[in-house]
């Protein structure tokens, strides 16, 4: 099972900070791809991804007990 945690408005639009995904192996693409067609998220391409609180570029891999975080860029001032 793989955790993915949910940020800022990621968060109020999935209506979950956290949500779990049953798979073995799989993508951080996957991940996105998951997101999009579940919870109609649209937001994570333009996101910061961390996997096990290491930033990733790019498709990286992800397992079984890892921790994917989806971070939405932040503005104010």
């Amino acid at each position: 099972m793989i955790k993915i945690l949910l940020f800022a408005h990621l968060a109020e639009q999935a209506g979950a900070q956290s949500i779990h995904m049953e798979e073995e192996k799989t993508t951080t693409d996957r991940i996105r791809q998951f997101l999009k067609e579940t919870y109609n998220l649209q937001g994570t391409d333009r996101a910061m991804i961390a996997v096990n609180e290491v930033y990733k570029r790019g498709n990286s891999e992800v397992k079984s007990g890892d921790t994917v975080a989806f971070i939405p860029p932040v503005s104010g001032g």
